[in-house]
């Protein structure tokens, strides 16, 4: 049996992450709404920790902007990319490692930390409890926590109607239609409220949930789709001030779940 840590690998060993969020609508407006999240909550200068960093696109971004940046990253060939885009960037460190173990950090050390990747490709319960237990316990008291994480309903609409609905369904759903997590998966999803349970019995508070790029994954491909570029800035707006509407969230392909420790 093949671990989580080799099925995550081999998966991003064989795609193009460095570029998912440019290439498409839907993740230029997943990278565009995080982006305002994050400076709606982060401050100037903070010192931040990005666990799952991938390529570093948001690592890079923030350290251009002058924050403190630490990356996190558990597939090397991820990694590689990142160290090389982060060449000379004196307030940006790359190294590898795993968001349920940050044992090479001290508690409180950081202002922020974004998690926006493991949550998609853990699937034990011990494990997301260790994980958001650790970037909870590496963030100083006030610090604000950004957890990205994936509607399993927006897994269902974006991916099986293309004749593998039953697939699909089986692949995420019990008998008696309760979300299903296991590692050969991949990626997991969750109801929304279910996600929010997991902080229950964490030291923090709620500040919001948000979705980060709509439906747009699952039309982007129908035939007529069109955002050109003179509608896309008015539309990234648009959507911005309906991110958090509660009714539209199941419906979201990826969200944030964003809160601040206690």
């Amino acid at each position: 049996m093949s671990t989580r840590e080799e099925i995550v690998s081999g998966f991003y060993g064989q795609v193009n992450e460095d570029d998912r969020l440019l290439r498409t609508r839907h993740g230029q407006l997943e990278y565009r709404t995080t982006m305002a999240f994050i400076h709606r909550y982060i401050g100037e200068k903070s010192k931040i920790l990005e666990i799952g960093a991938g390529t570093g696109r948001y690592s890079i971004a923030l350290a251009k902007e002058g924050m403190d940046v630490t990356a996190v990253e558990l597939v090397e060939s991820n990694l590689a990319i990142l160290k090389e885009k982060s060449k000379g960037m004196e307030n940006l460190r790359a190294c590898q490692g795993d968001a349920t173990d940050l044992s090479m950090f001290a508690d409180g050390f950081f202002d922020a930390a974004l998690v926006f990747g493991p949550m998609y490709h853990l699937y034990e319960p011990e494990e997301v409890s260790r994980a958001i237990d650790e970037a909870v316990r590496v963030t100083k008291p006030g610090g604000v926590l950004l957890f990205a994480f994936l509607s399993v309903f927006g897994i269902m609409y974006s991916n099986y109607f293309d004749g593998r609905w039953a697939f699909g369904q089986e692949e995420n759903f019990t008998e008696d239609y309760k979300v299903k997590h296991f590692k050969e998966q991949l990626f997991t999803g969750y109801d929304i409220e279910e996600f929010e349970q997991l902080f229950a019995d964490k030291p923090v508070d709620r500040i919001t949930t948000a979705g980060v790029d709509g439906s747009l994954e699952a039309i982007e491909d129908r035939p007529g789709f069109c955002i050109p570029d003179e509608n896309f800035d008015a539309f990234a707006d648009w959507y911005l001030k309906f991110a958090e509407k509660r009714e539209l969230l199941g419906s979201t392909h990826h969200l944030l779940y964003i809160c601040r420790k206690r």
